[in-house]
């Protein structure tokens, strides 16, 4: 019987699928697997003629499956390398072996891609975007959507490929001590930048002056704070952020919600100034 092969165009119709449809009928229940699912179609439509087979091999897909999007394409990629070699006989490319690599690398990639992209790369096209929006340039939301759909879809259809191509050998690189390595300095990295942006684009201070008796202020307390610490309250509403999220695990909806409380309880005491006239 003839090696059976996938063709490049299965490959970028299975690819497309996942681009445009991982996050299809998204529920807490299922996350990303009906994405997951419309990009295996292609798939095993192509490998398998006969129905039954069809149906064994996307049942293999309705497992639970939940990561990066941009990243997780190598694991779709991935699988459908392993879904051509269990066409091919391979026997020890069953459901077990495919759904434990998935979920092997739901985790590892999941960290590797929220650093990556979501805490580095989106905040530095955010930063410059913001630049050039200066004075209602209209400039940087142009760039903003053109450089991220660019990146995303030539990046995204890379990993699905060499994905494709690495097979299972990509478990090795993407678990063990190298793609550890990786994950450690893309952390750093991305704190490095989220750090940065929050220095450049957060701006808290407070408007709050203590004047006596004759009405003449004696205590200017921003001057005071910037002698000391320059932008001292922008780091502490900073770290109360991510104290909120990170250890006591409120939502990020919850968090501005609740900056928006402190805000105008603080426009209201006279702690902040928003600047505004009528």
């Amino acid at each position: 019987m003839a090696e059976k092969k996938l063709s490049k165009k299965t490959l970028m119709r299975s690819f497309h699928h996942w681009y445009y449809g991982n996050l299809t009928c998204f529920s807490q229940e299922h996350m990303q697997t009906f994405g997951y699912l419309a990009a295996m179609l292609p798939i095993v439509e192509e490998l398998y003629d006969n129905k039954e087979d069809q149906a064994r091999s996307m049942n293999t897909y309705t497992t639970f499956f939940n990561s990066e999007p941009q990243i997780a394409s190598v694991v779709v990629g991935i699988t459908a390398g392993l879904e051509e070699a269990r066409a091919n006989g391979q026997e020890d490319v069953n459901d077990e072996m495919i759904n434990g690599l998935r979920a092997g690398l739901m985790g590892p990639l999941a960290g590797i891609g929220d650093s990556l992209i979501v805490g580095t790369l989106i905040p530095v096209l955010l930063g410059i975007s913001l630049g050039l929006s200066t004075g209602g340039n209209p400039l940087g939301a142009i760039f903003y959507i053109i450089v991220w759909n660019l990146l995303a879809y030539f990046g995204m259809r890379f990993a699905y490929m060499k994905g494709y191509e690495l097979g299972g050998k990509a478990v090795e690189v993407l678990v063990g001590p190298t793609g550890q390595a990786i994950r450690k300095a893309i952390g750093v990295v991305g704190g490095m930048v989220v750090g940065a942006v929050a220095a450049t684009w957060v701006s808290v201070k407070t408007s709050l002056v203590l004047k006596n008796a004759a009405g003449k202020p004696f205590l200017e307390l921003q001057k005071q704070l910037d002698a000391v610490y320059p932008g001292l309250l922008t780091a502490l509403f900073v770290v109360l952020c991510w104290w909120l999220m990170a250890k006591k695990k409120m939502s990020p909806i919850t968090v501005m919600l609740l900056l928006v409380v402190i805000a105008f309880v603080g426009v209201l005491v006279g702690f902040f100034n928003p600047g505004l006239k009528y």
